[in-house]
């Protein structure tokens, strides 16, 4: 079958704020190859992917990465990596916004794929079965210890064994804050739990402003120490993962090939790879770093903090790995996330989650609940449109 058409929706919050929350607006890709329809989300500013898609070609290596799509062949995995290495190709002058926006519209393929053949993605990976993965409850940081507190009991009383605190106002004021919210969190979640703190690359490039805090983190037992540095910062990481107290390091959802992923894992000696499939490149390189993380003895974690379509999108790399068994799971989507999906990867009895057994991602974008999010979005260059939002 071939690629007849892609289509580009932005989607957004009627007010959207200054914080740490990419699930504000989302640009939803759906791809349509003979009659069959697969959707995926990219990880990126959407009026900026759009331009990426129709933009004018301005030489060889920086075409739109339309060119690179419509009218492909789409008939088994092969093809999705072929396409994606076309983008690769004929894009790479505007890599950062044709990488973000292939990542969506990969996930679409693979979506759009596994229907036609009536199979879930993770089987098309080549998985015999998805395994079971413990969801923990991914929340920003409270503005106060006390909040943070709340949050946790909050999450505790909903059934989560794990929570992950992020972003807020860690690093941003005093060590001593931000030793007053890691024990927050670790007495409203009991000692028992999993605790993950994500300081959201906020210490940049400073190895000894991130190791203050590693003496809080390893008294509160914290499973993981993520993002002290941006994402580029790799020999950061490796210096850190020397400091004593050793607490465990993750990283990579700021990798968007899986050549970075591979290097925060070889050089920047993170416990945990963490890789989100609508930012790598798509589900395909996620499978990638997957399969490398294993090889290296390092946990595969998805990255999701948005909606229950990324959910699925992200669980699918390492849906068939047992010893990868951690999952992020989003609890404070906006309500454009909530509604972008008809149904939801639930927490079963056992407090676990797995990649769904239906065809494709196994979960139905809402169509009509979304629409009251669109925005549309037309541009035009020299008189003539290149893009005007398609129907939804």
């Amino acid at each position: 079958m071939k690629i007849d058409s892609v289509d580009l929706f932005y989607l957004r919050m009627p007010v959207v704020e200054d914080i740490g929350d990419g699930s504000q607006d989302s640009l939803l890709c759906r791809v349509t190859a003979n009659g069959h329809v697969g959707w995926g989300e990219a990880v990126c500013s959407p009026t900026a992917g759009i331009a990426a898609w129709i933009t004018p070609m301005s030489h060889s290596g920086c075409h739109p990465v339309i060119d690179s799509v419509l009218g492909q062949e789409l008939n088994d995995p092969s093809d999705i990596k072929r396409i994606y290495n076309l983008v690769r190709k004929n894009s790479f002058y505007g890599l950062l916004q044709s990488d973000l926006l292939i990542s969506g519209i990969e996930i679409a393929m693979w979506d759009c794929l596994g229907r036609s053949l009536e199979v879930p993605i993770w089987q098309l990976l080549g998985y015999k079965k998805s395994e079971p993965k413990l969801p923990y409850a991914s929340v920003l940081f409270g503005d106060t210890a006390a909040e943070t507190k709340n949050k946790a009991v909050e999450m505790k009383k909903a059934g989560f064994r794990a929570i992950k605190f992020g972003w807020g106002p860690f690093g941003t004021t005093t060590l001593g804050d931000d030793e007053a919210h890691i024990f927050a969190a670790r007495e409203g979640i009991g000692q028992d739990a999993m605790l993950m703190i994500d300081a959201g690359t906020v210490f940049k490039d400073s190895v000894t402003d991130a190791a203050k805090r590693l003496p809080a983190l390893k008294a509160a037992n914290v499973l993981w120490y993520e993002e002290p540095f941006d994402g580029y910062a790799i020999s950061n990481y490796g210096e850190l993962s020397t400091h004593k107290p050793k607490v465990s390091l993750a990283g990579g959802e700021g990798a968007h090939n899986p050549y970075q992923a591979k290097q925060l894992i070889d050089y920047g000696h993170v416990d945990f790879i963490q890789i989100d499939a609508g930012y790598i490149g798509g589900i395909g390189n996620a499978y990638e770093v997957a399969q490398y993380a294993r090889s290296k003895n390092v946990k595969y974690v998805n990255h999701t903090f948005t909606s229950q379509s990324a959910l699925s999108s992200s669980l699918q790399a390492y849906a068939g790995l047992a010893d990868s068994n951690i999952s992020e799971y989003p609890m404070e989507p906006k309500m454009l996330c909530q509604d972008l999906t008809v149904d939801r990867i639930e927490v079963d009895k056992d407090g676990m989650i797995c990649a769904p057994d239906k065809p494709g991602m196994g979960v139905e974008i809402n169509v009509a609940g979304i629409k009251k999010y669109l925005v549309d979005v037309e541009i035009k260059v020299a008189g003539k449109t290149l893009f005007a939002t398609p129907t939804l």
